[in-house]
C-alpha cells in the first residue's frame, strides 16, 4: 500500500486536503470519487515523507498520433482488438509505447476492458484518451473515436507548436545578446582598458561612457559567480513557488495579465479548452467528466479553477455558461456562443466552431508577436552593442583630436 497526498473539492466547492492509502493512484482516485471529492492534485509520498519525482514517459505526441490512427484503421478493417494490439506492440518504433502496448494486450487477454487497461498507464494515456476510448467501447464506435482522437491530438500539437514558435525567436535573440555581451565584457573590454591605461599612464581620465563600461566589465570578471548564483537561485525559487497551489495561481494570473503574452496565452487556453470539451462531448463523455478532464489538462491554474467551479455549479443545476461568465476568465463571445450551443442542443458543434476561431486567432497573434518582437529585439541588441563600441572608441577619438 502507498500513501497519497491529495487536494480536491467537495460538491459544495470547499477545498479538501489530506492523505490516504491505496495500492495504486487509480484506486486512490476511486476512493476520493466515492467520497464526492473532485481531485485536483494527487501525489504519492515516499517513505521519507517527500514527494516522488515524476519523469517524462519518453513518448511524443507524434508517436501517439501514429499509434492511434493505425489502431483505428485496424479496428475499422475488422481485426480483433487483441490482434491489433499485438501487431502495434511489435512494429512501434518507440520503446516506451511498444512495452506499454504489450502490457495492455496482456491485460486485455486477462479479461480487462481496453479502457481499464489503458487507465493503468497514466504516463502514456491521459484521462482524455482513456475516457474517449471508454465512450467508444460503450457506444460501439471505437474506430470512429480513435480517428477523432488522433485529429484532436494533431490539433493540440499544432497549437503547442504555435506557442513554442512564438517563444523561440525572442529567447534566441536574448540568448545571443547575452552571450555577445558576456564575451565583450570578459575578454574584449579588458584589452581596451589595459591599452588606455598604458597610453595615458593612468593620469588622464576616461570619458564617462567608457569608464562605465570598464567598471561593468570589472564587475563581470570579479563577481560573475555571484551573478550566476543569483540567477540559478531565482529560477529555483520561482520553480518551487510555482509548484505550490498558491504560487501557481499567482504566477498564472500574472501571465494572463501581461501586455503582449497574456492575450496569446488566453486565446491558446480557450482554443485548447473548447477543442477538448467539444471532442469529449461529441464522443459521448458526460459533461461533468469532460469539465474535470479539461481542468486537469488546461495548463493554467486560473482556468483550471474556473472550470472546476463551473463543474460544481453545473452539478447543482446551473447551465455551463453562467459560471464561466461569472469567472470573468473567458471572453464574452465565448460564453455567449456556449450559451447558444446549450440552448440549441448543439454544444459540441458550437465548441468546435469556437476552437476553430481561436486557433486562427492564435495564428494571427503569433504572426503579430513575431513581427513586433523582431524589430524590438534588433533595436535592443543594436543599442547595447553600439553603446559598448562607441564607449570604447571615444578615448581613441579624443586622442586623435588632441594630436590633430
Amino acid at each position: 500500500m502507498a500513501t497519497f497526498a491529495y487536494v480536491g473539492r467537495s460538491r459544495s466547492g470547499a477545498v479538501k486536503k489530506g492523505e490516504l492509502t491505496a495500492k495504486t493512484k487509480d484506486e486512490a482516485v476511486d476512493q476520493l470519487r466515492k467520497q464526492s471529492v473532485v481531485v485536483t492534485s494527487l501525489e504519492e509520498k515516499t517513505g521519507k515523507g517527500g514527494l516522488t519525482l515524476s519523469f517524462g514517459s519518453g513518448l511524443t505526441d507524434k508517436d501517439l498520433v501514429v499509434f492511434t490512427r493505425q489502431f483505428g484503421t485496424m479496428i475499422n478493417a475488422g481485426l480483433p482488438l487483441v490482434q491489433c494490439l499485438e501487431i502495434l506492440s511489435t512494429q512501434s518504433e518507440n520503446k516506451v509505447l511498444r512495452e506499454t502496448v504489450g502490457e495492455v494486450r496482456g491485460q486485455v487477454e486477462a479479461g480487462s476492458t481496453f479502457s481499464d487497461a489503458l487507465r493503468r498507464h497514466p504516463k502514456v494515456f491521459d484521462d482524455l484518451y482513456v475516457n474517449m476510448v471508454h465512450a467508444g467501447e460503450v457506444g460501439g464506435l471505437l474506430d470512429t473515436i480513435l480517428t477523432r482522437l488522433a485529429k484532436h491530438i494533431e490539433k493540440a500539437m499544432k497549437l503547442k507548436g504555435q506557442i513554442k514558435s512564438a517563444m523561440i525567436y525572442p529567447s534566441a535573440i536574448l540568448g545571443v545578446a547575452g552571450i555577445v555581451i558576456t564575451v565583450l565584457m570578459i575578454f574584449v573590454i579588458p584589452i581596451f582598458a589595459k591599452m588606455f591605461e598604458e597610453l595615458s599612464g593612468g593620469k588622464v581620465g576616461l570619458p564617462g561612457p567608457t569608464q562605465l563600461v570598464i567598471d561593468i566589465s570589472n564587475a563581470f570578471q570579479s563577481f560573475w559567480y555571484i551573478a550566476v548564483g543569483l540567477i540559478i537561485g531565482a529560477v529555483t525559487l520561482v520553480k518551487k513557488y510555482y509548484a505550490t497551489p498558491k504560487g501557481r495561481m499567482a504566477i498564472d494570473k500574472f501571465l494572463l495579465k501581461t501586455p503582449i503574452f497574456g492575450d496569446l496565452i488566453r486565446k491558446a487556453s480557450v482554443a485548447k479548452f473548447t477543442r477538448t470539451l467539444g471532442t469529449l462531448l461529441s464522443s459521448g463523455v458526460p459533461l461533468l467528466d469532460g469539465l474535470s478532464i479539461c481542468a486537469k489538462t488546461s495548463g493554467n491554474k486560473v482556468i483550471e479553477e474556473a472550470l472546476l467551479n463551473a463543474r460544481v455549479s453545473i452539478s447543482g443545476g446551473k447551465t455551463i455558461a453562467d459560471p464561466l461568465t461569472q469567472s470573468q476568465v473567458f471572453p464574452k463571445m465565448v460564453t455567449h456562443m456556449i450559451a447558444v450551443g446549450e440552448s440549441t442542443g448543439a454544444l459540441d458543434a458550437m465548441l468546435g466552431k469556437i476552437a476553430d476561431f481561436y486557433e486562427d486567432e492564435v495564428d494571427q497573434a503569433v504572426a503579430s508577436l513575431t513581427s513586433l518582437l523582431e524589430p524590438m529585439m534588433m533595436v535592443f541588441l543594436g543599442v547595447v552593442i553600439g553603446f559598448i563600441v562607441i564607449a570604447m572608441y571615444l578615448p581613441i577619438f579624443k586622442m586623435a583630436s588632441a594630436i590633430g
